[in-house]
This record gives C-alpha cells, structure tokens and sequence, in this order.
C-alpha cells in the first residue's frame, strides 16, 4: 500500500550537551537512592565551555553525597575525557548550589490529602503525563524513534569499539518513515545524522564509514527504497561539539526520553527526580498501562492520560485515546485502567521498586522500550485484568 503520512522522530546519543546533563543528574538521583531509598530529589544541571553547574533540592538522610565526583565520573564515562574534545571530566570546574526539598512540597507528599493510610504519599506536584504504545514494532514504540535510537546507539559503540576513530561524544540522527492508511510503517523516507569528529578526518571519509558501519548495521534494508535520502554531517564539519559547541541543561529532551512526537507531553522531565515525583512515576504508570492495552488487543495505537494535584494521590483524570483502532470503547477501556492499574504514587513506586539506583542507564536512548534494562514498566502482566475489567 502506498504512502500517504510522513513522520520523524529523532535521539542523540549520549555525549549531546543536553543528555550530559540528563545523566549527570540522574548519577546523583542514584547516588542519593543508593545510600537513603527514600531520600527526595530534585536535582538539574547546566553545561557549557569547561563548567558545570548543578543546582536543585536534595533531602536525604545520608551524611554526604560528593556531587562532584559523581558528576566528574559520568562526564568521563560519557568520554569527555581530553580537553581537545571541548570538555573534559578530569578539569572541568563544577559548582553546586543544592538546598533541602521545601518543607511546604515536603508536608504534600509525605501523606496525601486524600490518603486511606499512612503510607499514602501524595504527588510531588501538580501535572499531566502521557503513555503512548503501539503495534508498529516488537518493543511497542514509534519506528522513527527506535530507529533514531540505533542509530545513536551504534555511533556510539563504533567510538567505544575504535571501528570510527575519527568518531567523538557528541553526535545525534532523525529518521523520517512513511506510513500507510492503516498506521503501518512503509518505508524510510530519509535519514539525518550528525557526528563530532576529529579535525582531520576528511568529509568524504567520514561519510563512507558512517553509511558503512553505522547505517547499514543500524537500518531495516527492507524498509529502504532507492529514493530514500540520507544526509550524513550536513554542513561538512562538526569538530566542536559539546558543551563547548552548545550549552546543555538538563530536562531538554523530554521527546526523545518518550514518543518521538508520536503522543502529546506534559513538559515535565524525567531526569533528576526521585520517584515520588509523579513526571517520572506517573509517566511510568501510563505507559505501562499503555503497553497493555495493546498486548491485550484492544487497540493498535494508544495514549493513557492522567493528571495528579500536587498532594494528591489519587490522580485527577484518567482518559484514553486510540486514534480509531480500539476493539472496544474506549470508555470501557479507560474504566478498565482505572480498576487494574493503582495510580497513586506510593503505588506505583513499589509496584515498579521505583527506590532504586537504575535512573543512569535509562537517562539516555529514551526510558521507553528498552530491552537493556530492567523496565518492569515495559511488561505485559496486567492483560488478564484489563481484559476481565473491559
């Protein structure tokens, strides 16, 4: 069936300015649940030419945290370990400006308004999140973003592995796809990459090890047509990269952490945050029940919305949407998430052990349809109930 739609989603790996951030404030989230699982988080960072700035809340009942060897380790990590490559872990200046979370926050999500017990946490704020699935891939997620995320992923394994030696931290890819009347993928329509390289390489040379090591071992050759474009460092050059090249912040990439642009967004982030704050373990929650819905056949496409009030446990709103693809209702189905998923946030947190240090690994390459970690938000354990409620 011929095309009739275009869509595009992007990633970036994790030596981009804004992931740098994202990473280095999730390192702490973890360092903080690591020695107090309770410990309450809120922590972001800025980055430019050789400086970091971390700044935020932190209530934890462990004596000392060393934010800046924390940060300094997952910038080297990252490999942003020589000042030729436009930051460097090892010198980089770090600064941190952190206060106790507001004990107005505090008295909200310490016991809910609305609680029928005292393990009742009310939600760290006020907000909506979004889960979204769909059937066009075995993960459950857009094409255009797993794509965009393999993508990123090789680049940075053909660096790590020195197939590339040319090859530096920052780099990021788009992926176009067509899609059918029906809402199957079709075919690649186009493919942007980007890279930092060194000064040397030549721009012929790089474009040949990238199309031969990285979108050949990353792309669907069934999906390619000999009109799909493919653009490959477009400008020519990109040496300076990073911080240096672009200032990074924290929070920046809340659409390649999710859907790619497939589903709507509340525009709260994920990194930084302990679990008690419903951006994160909200988002998890609906996405779970998103998962579901289609694991259960009853739609093809799917986006779970739910909103807290800031104290609340129980959310304020629970709707679905299936973009015409639900087998039954969708009232039915949004009645049948509301009986199979328990949505307040003390909830979710055990139901997903939400208290733990797994927040690094999931801070870049997106926190949805990962098979590398260890996502309970990703399983399908809940389509007997859903199928019984709807």
């Amino acid at each position: 069936m011929s095309s009739v739609s275009l869509f595009t989603s992007e990633s970036v790996t994790q030596g981009h300015p804004d992931k740098l951030c994202d990473q280095v404030s999730d390192a702490i989230v973890d360092a903080a649940l690591e020695q107090d699982p309770t410990a309450r988080v809120a922590v972001e960072c800025a980055a430019k030419t050789g400086f970091l700035l971390v700044f935020g809340e932190m209530t934890t009942a462990s004596d000392y945290i060393d934010i800046a060897a924390i940060a300094r380790k997952t910038i080297v990590d990252i490999g942003y370990d020589r000042a030729k490559y436009g930051f460097d872990g090892h010198t980089c200046g770090i600064m941190s400006a952190i206060e106790g979370q507001s004990p107005d926050i505090a008295m909200g999500v310490n016991r809910a308004a609305d609680a029928v017990n005292n393990a009742d946490l009310g939600a760290g704020d006020q907000g909506m999140m979004f889960g979204y699935a769909t059937d066009e891939t075995p993960e459950r997620m857009p094409l255009p973003l797993m794509l965009s995320h393999k993508l990123c992923r090789e680049l940075a394994t053909a660096r790590e592995e020195k197939r590339l030696d040319f090859l530096r931290p920052d780099g990021k890819a788009q992926v176009t796809c067509g899609y059918d009347a029906d809402g199957n993928p079709t075919h690649i329509d186009a493919v942007v990459l980007s890279t930092q390289h060194d000064a040397e390489v030549s721009i012929e040379q790089l474009r040949e090890g990238i199309m031969r090591e990285i979108m050949v071992k990353s792309l669907p050759m069934n999906l390619l047509r000999p009109e799909t474009r493919f653009f490959i460092n477009p400008t020519g050059r990109f040496v300076i990269g990073g911080p240096q090249g672009d200032s990074g912040l924290t929070g920046r990439k809340i659409i390649v952490d999710t859907y790619g642009g497939f589903a709507h967004h509340g525009g709260g982030c994920f990194s930084g945050k302990d679990p008690t704050k419903v951006d994160r373990s909200g988002a998890y929650a609906a996405r779970h029940a998103a998962v579901n819905i289609v694991a259960a056949g009853l739609a093809r496409r799917c986006e779970v919305a739910v909103a807290y009030a800031i104290g609340m446990a129980r959310p304020v709103q629970v709707t679905v949407q299936t973009y015409g693809t639900a087998t039954v209702p969708e009232e039915r189905i949004a009645a049948a998430v509301r009986q199979a998923f328990d949505l307040r946030p003390a909830a979710i947190i055990e139901r997903f052990d939400l208290r733990r240090p797994i927040y690094r690994n999931l801070a870049a390459y997106g926190h949805f349809g990962r098979t590398d970690t260890e996502s309970p938000w990703e399983k399908a354990d809940c389509v007997e109930s859903l199928l019984t409620f709807a």
